[in-house]
């Protein structure tokens, strides 16, 4: 959401409804890691919240706050991509 403000995001539904579903997808592929290899899942910072974050987009849609969402990736969805490049130099 490179030079978007946060006016933009709330009033686009487009926008929110894509950034919710790559949240979801997210959530999903962590969860199926779980099954597949925990050890693996360990690795990756705070999975356990974005697991439970993706539980509240799937079922709790009616509400979320896009406050809460974008401060989730503005604030905490920087360690993924760091998390998994060192995963797949291994």
């Amino acid at each position: 959401m490179h030079g978007k403000k946060f006016e933009d995001y709330e009033q686009n539904e487009l926008l929110r409804g894509g950034v919710e579903r790559k949240f979801e997808i997210i959530g999903e592929a962590l969860n199926r890691i779980k099954n597949e290899d925990a050890v693996v899942l360990e690795k990756i910072r705070n999975y356990r919240n974005m697991v439970s974050f993706r539980n509240i987009l799937a079922h709790g849609y009616d509400t979320i706050d896009d406050r809460i969402v974008r401060g989730i990736i503005e604030e905490d969805l920087g360690n993924l991509p760091e998390d998994i490049e060192k995963l797949s130099g291994q």
